[in-house]
């Protein structure tokens, strides 16, 4: 091997060294690029909460009492206090996954009782009691809210003799 031939071959091996290297630089560039987009996706997705949907109220009703747990009966807005209790009747449609309501019984707008109840998907029906005394005759509301306090709808009734 003379020199030439030396220096040839030296010369092959930098130019494929080169194009090693530049292949290399451009893999490097590509796994870069390519974890980056990954990286913005990942936090698009995580930024990008869905809120939870909530219950859709279907029905609301105060009555005497509920047949089969799902059938209200008497429905109405005045009650006499010799019934000795009402029931609060609520039934939710669709329920999106599991979540709680409240009750929360309200006697001359002073906070009176409340309530937790939990709804469960597809759909739920839930009732709440309240025991009637004598003392309770007037004026009364029951706001059906959701977990974090939102009204959701309110009933006004009254209690008679």
């Amino acid at each position: 091997m003379s020199c030439h031939d030396g220096e040839i071959l030296e010369m092959r091996t930098n130019m494929f060294l080169s194009k090693i290297n530049i292949k290399l630089k451009a893999v490097l560039i590509i796994i870069l690029m390519a974890s980056t987009v990954s990286v913005f996706s990942y936090a698009d997705e995580t930024d990008q909460k869905t809120e939870p949907r909530a219950p859709v109220l279907k029905q609301a009703v105060l009555c005497e009492s509920i047949k089969d747990s799902k059938i209200p009966i008497n429905g109405a807005v005045v009650f006499s206090s010799d019934l000795g209790e009402l029931f609060c009747f609520t039934n939710f449609e669709p329920v999106y996954e599991e979540t709680v309501i409240i009750h929360r019984y309200y006697f001359k707008d002073k906070f009176s009782s409340r309530k937790r109840l939990k709804l469960y998907p597809p759909s739920w029906a839930v009732r709440s009691r309240i025991q009637l005394r004598e003392t309770d005759k007037g004026p009364w509301r029951v706001d059906i809210t959701d977990a974090d306090g939102k009204v959701l709808h309110s009933i006004r009734f009254s209690i008679t003799d």
